[in-house]
């Protein structure tokens, strides 16, 4: 049996009597997922958030090595998690503050670059760098007090639409009858592919190699990027403890290679790039992590909730939208997605039920505008510096030279990066 067919059935044979009913059920167990249940909660909807694993507590991280899920965290995702009441229970003793990027085009020369500054922009930071870890436990102790969140570690086995509501199967568990559901379940998401919503996408034919380092020299609270003649992109994010993390975008092959090498494999490769610049800026580099990798691509939803007869569904975060890592907003734009539902469904007017179609279309469009911005910006972004023309590499070197000039372009790039959640 198909599982479109599956689906019917179970909303055919389904009792109501058998089914639990809730407000919201949020599928997904990460940082997206956690932060718009307990949001959900917050607001007084009865939210049950369902994911496998949730029921194993995240600890908190100690010592002195940090996790290799590493994010940057932009104003615009402080304001958010201030909203939820946990930004000031985060250990900030593990969390470093990016006062300054650097970034460096692929020529070598020294007016190739683009300095972006926190204190010219008048602002007290650009963003801050953290584990994903550490934030997910504060999530997870933060949702122990909110008693209108309740949490199931299980999967979910089948899903229907009917104008009664969104009926979920799940394993060794009782049907849950919802009036919106949430999917927050990741790039490969069992929702958004359950009710026939189609994706765009496309494979970037590289592979993120991410390591953490410790430096011989002070990091100086700057974030650097180098864009690398043949389209490869290293990012080397500060950490706490004179520590970087590193994300280095490659092809496939080569990141095949850089996961086999040994220390001094490694300090020779640095030695090699832009005559030895990452170096130079930030002295000897000592492995402090064992060396992971994932695959990059880009991936945009068609929809961003249900289809029109039936929506009561929402899709947020990577299950709505997949970035290139250059610019490091892929999870804050997921936890803009989590801002603007919120601030649609606190807002909404006393006659709409949550799942009402113009509410959630309010949050579709504002959103779709946004993600379709920063999804064109990266991925022009990344091909323009992946191109070998003598044409291309003039255009973007001289790019960014051009912008470092203009006090106007800078400010508008930090703007956009710093995000607006829209939670006044």
């Amino acid at each position: 049996m198909s599982e479109v067919h599956q689906n019917q059935a179970f909303a055919n044979t389904a009792k109501p009597q058998d089914a639990r009913s809730i407000d919201v059920a949020v599928i997904g167990g990460g940082i997206v997922g956690k932060a718009v249940a307990l949001g959900l909660a917050q607001l007084g909807l009865q939210t049950l958030e369902i994911a496998p694993g949730l029921d194993q507590a995240i600890s908190t991280p100690t010592g002195s090595e940090w996790g290799q899920r590493i994010y940057a965290f932009s104003p615009g995702t402080i304001t958010l998690l201030k909203r939820l009441q946990v930004w000031d229970a985060v250990d900030h003793a593990r969390l470093q503050v990016v006062k300054d990027m650097r970034i460096y085009g692929d020529r070598g020369e020294p007016t190739d670059q683009l300095h972006l500054s926190a204190f010219e922009a008048g602002i007290s930071e650009l963003a801050w760098i953290g584990e994903s870890d550490l934030i997910e436990h504060t999530l997870d102790t933060a949702a122990r007090f909110q008693n209108k969140l309740e949490r199931l570690s299980t999967s979910i086995k089948a899903i229907s639409v009917d104008p009664n509501g969104v009926h979920l199967e799940l394993e060794n568990s009782k049907p849950i009858i919802a009036k919106l559901v949430i999917a927050a379940d990741g790039a490969n998401s069992f929702i958004r592919s359950s009710i026939g919503i189609e994706i765009e996408e496309e494979s970037y034919e590289q592979t993120a190699v991410v390591v953490n380092w410790q430096c011989a020299q002070s990091h100086l609270q700057t974030a650097y990027q180098w864009f690398l003649p043949g389209g490869d992109i290293i990012a080397m994010l500060p950490l706490p403890n004179q520590q970087v993390s590193m994300v280095w975008s490659t092809s496939n092959a080569h990141a095949e290679h850089l996961l086999k090498l040994s220390q001094s494999e490694w300090t020779k490769q640095f030695g090699e790039i832009a005559d030895g610049a990452i170096l130079q800026q930030l002295g000897g580099l000592t492995l402090h992590s064992q060396p992971t990798s994932f695959p990059l691509r880009k991936m945009r939803s068609e929809r961003f909730i249900g289809p029109a007869s039936d929506p009561k569904v929402v899709l947020l975060g990577d299950a709505a939208h997949v970035i290139h890592p250059l610019a490091g907003q892929g999870l804050n734009l997921g936890l803009r997605d989590v801002a603007a539902l919120l601030n649609v469904l606190g807002k909404r007017e006393s006659f709409r039920s949550i799942n009402d179609l113009t509410l959630l279309r309010r949050y579709e469009r504002e959103r779709q505008g946004d993600t379709s911005a920063l999804l064109w910006v990266t991925d022009k972004l990344k091909k323009l510096f992946s191109g070998a023309s003598n044409v291309e590499r003039f255009a973007r070197n001289f790019g960014l030279g051009l912008v470092n000039k203009s006090h106007f372009l800078k400010q508008r790039l930090i703007q956009q990066a710093l995000g607006d959640n829209n939670l006044e």
